[in-house]
């Protein structure tokens, strides 16, 4: 076969030994923790063997290396397998695989980032392929370079509709540097899986999705040496046929085993066991990479120039976005922009057409856009701007949620959010996207609301760690701001003041515009109100919002396009709780909308600026 060279006896006996070891540190690992999945990792040790020494190019004391071929354990829970690797390897100390799960090591129940060796976390299952994609396309289209990328999946997760997702993406964009391993071990969590060993069939399937795919017995490493190599000019499958708990005499291919450790009595003798089948204990060096890999900078990313708009000129902030995106694609040649078939809305088509090869076009699959994007900003390769409908994201909180897991440096842009969209209705409405973001640890939630805040959100976000969103709005609303105005990360911006107001009305986007517009009905009956701009929902500038509280009598109206729970209302009340004399009165969506012209939603759900005048003169009533 093209590039395959049979290894000799005694490489294969190596590697038998050497999977052996694998099986043996899996199971005192676990034993020792008292909980873990030993089972998983017994039916994948001859593939983790053959992989990592004798397949996989890297320099094991250098495991982010660039050059490094990749691997994604997309199977997280088979964690211990993995450490007892990089420990065979000379990574890790031998003795620290016995911290397995305890809160004073690194070695997590899964894999995570804090592990050098890991690039991205697992363990919500369908997930890892997805990854492994966009750290695939990375390297075949951006870095060029020789690294391959090595996935391996259990076969329970093959019912994941994201691992199909992924499957296709991979096909479609000819990822020949991508090797899918499926652990078909037969059993599943509670249960059989659907197919148990019908091996067969999930070839059928892999080559219905454009993969070239080869069927081995996973327990034999020579079968596998083989099966890695083979060079062809697409993706390959290798479905490997394994036994769940290979090795563990009186549990291999049992039920009812999954994530359970053995007792430490049937441990001890397990091991033995397998102790006597090894033959030799010298260790297989790891061959280098080709150093082929191209330095990378993505910090200190700047705008080539201020912002070009003018105050009072309409734009959307959707349109603002792309035209942002396109510029400070300028500069650095490491912004990429994916989307999900919805460019010629979020208006990412505008960098398409200025950088038609840094654009990733994922389809309608937002689950699997944003695994590419996370696996193409792994070893800081590149900064991705993930764009669709807001409400869309929302099908994808699982991949953002292990995005922040991941320590993920990934930005979202979130379109046609709220009722304001209009006609299309309450399924293309983001709703509860402000809701979502904010729940995340590392996310830095943007709102702006006009092209001047939006196109230094985006230089922002490329520069900011962590999961950035960017919420951005359908209608076209005045410039507000002059190009030189100065945004930052937790910086409000009050827009209108008075040295006599008595009302601070918080709103965003479209509603800030509403605010503005109810300032000028109010102001006719001798009112002033005091409108601010939050510009980051999340960190929010607490104490801009506190000082504009007490100089209007405590008074606080948010308004917002977006339901009640978990928007700029809840944000702002949380960050004022416990402080006297303070009042927060909220304006959002109080149930599922409907069709119509924007402006009739937003008086209909009571965001608009009569509404916003009526619940000031409420306010000031009461006093």
């Amino acid at each position: 076969m093209e590039g395959y060279h049979k290894p000799d006896q005694q490489k294969l006996q190596a590697l038998k030994d050497t999977a052996n070891r694998l099986r043996i540190s899996s199971i005192q690992a676990t034993t020792a923790a008292g909980s873990g999945h030993p089972t998983s990792c017994c039916s994948a040790a001859e593939i983790m063997a053959v992989l990592f020494f004798h397949t996989m190019r890297y320099k094991p004391l250098d495991p982010r290396n660039p050059h490094n071929d990749r691997f994604v354990l997309s199977k997280g829970h088979a964690a211990p397998i993995l450490y007892a690797v990089w420990a065979e390897a000379g990574f890790l100390p031998e003795e620290e695989l016995l911290n397995l799960r305890k809160i004073t090591s690194d070695l997590d129940g899964h894999p995570v980032p804090k592990q050098a060796f890991t690039d991205v976390a697992t363990g919500s299952l369908g997930q890892g392929l997805g990854a492994a994609c966009g750290m695939a396309y990375t390297g075949k289209y951006f870095d060029k370079a020789s690294y391959r990328v090595y996935c391996m999946m259990g076969d329970g997760e093959l019912s994941e509709g994201s691992v199909w997702e992924a499957m296709a993406f991979a096909s479609i964009y000819k990822l020949d540097n991508l090797i899918a391993i499926l652990d078909i071990n037969r059993l599943g969590q509670s249960d059989p899986t659907p197919l148990q060993h019908q091996v067969d069939v999930y070839q059928k399937r892999c080559e219905a999705f454009g993969w070239h795919t080869v069927i081995v017995d996973g327990h034999s490493v020579e079968e596998l040496c083989k099966a890695f190599g083979q060079a062809k000019h697409q993706p390959t499958a290798i479905i490997a046929k394994t036994f769940k708990g290979r090795g563990i005499s009186g549990i291999e291919d049992k039920e009812a085993w999954h994530g359970k450790p053995l007792p430490k009595n049937m441990a001890d003798q397990i091991v033995q066991e397998i102790y006597s089948q090894i033959q030799s204990t010298k260790k297989i060096l790891v061959t280098p990479p080709q150093e082929d890999a191209p330095l990378v900078d993505i910090t200190n990313i700047r705008m080539p120039s201020p912002p070009s708009y003018k105050v009072g000129d309409k734009i959307a902030t959707r349109k603002a976005y792309g035209q942002a995106l396109a510029k400070l694609g300028r500069v650095n040649d490491r912004i990429i922009a994916l989307d999900g078939d919805t460019k010629n809305s979020t208006f990412s088509e505008i960098f398409k057409k200025e950088h038609p090869d840094r654009f990733i076009e994922c389809y309608i699959a937002e689950q699997n856009m944003v695994s590419v994007a996370v696996g193409c900003a792994t070893r800081n390769r590149t900064v991705p701007f993930c764009s669709a409908f807001g409400a869309f994201f929302t099908r994808a909180f699982d991949q953002i949620r292990m995005a922040a897991i991941s320590e993920s440096n990934i930005n979202f842009c979130g379109s046609h959010c709220g009722v304001s969209i209009g006609e299309d209705g309450p399924s293309q409405m983001a709703l509860e996207d402000l809701a979502m973001f904010r729940s995340i640890p590392t996310a830095t939630v943007f709102y702006p609301s006009d092209g001047v805040s939006t196109e230094k959100a985006v230089e922002l976000a490329a520069n900011t760690k962590g999961i950035c969103f960017i919420r951005t709005s359908r209608p076209e609303n005045a410039i507000i701001y002059n190009s030189n105005e100065d945004f930052q990360v937790k910086q409000a911006k009050v827009v209108l003041k008075s040295k006599d107001d008595q009302v601070t009305v918080i709103g965003a986007g479209v509603t800030l515009h509403e605010a503005l517009a109810a300032a000028d009905l109010l102001k006719k009956e001798k009112i002033n109100i005091r409108v601010l701009d939050p510009f980051t929902i999340k960190p929010l500038d607490r104490n801009l919002i506190l000082s504009s509280a007490r100089a209007t009598k405590g008074r606080i109206l948010t308004v917002e396009d977006h339901y009640y729970e978990g928007g700029i209302g809840e944000a702002v009340s949380s960050a004022l709780v416990g402080e006297p004399g303070i009042t927060v009165s909220r304006l959002a969506v109080g149930e599922v909308p409907r069709s119509g012209k924007p402006a009739e939603l937003l008086k209909m759900f009571g965001i608009d600026r009569d509404a916003i005048a009526q619940a000031v003169r409420d306010l000031v009533a009461k006093a």
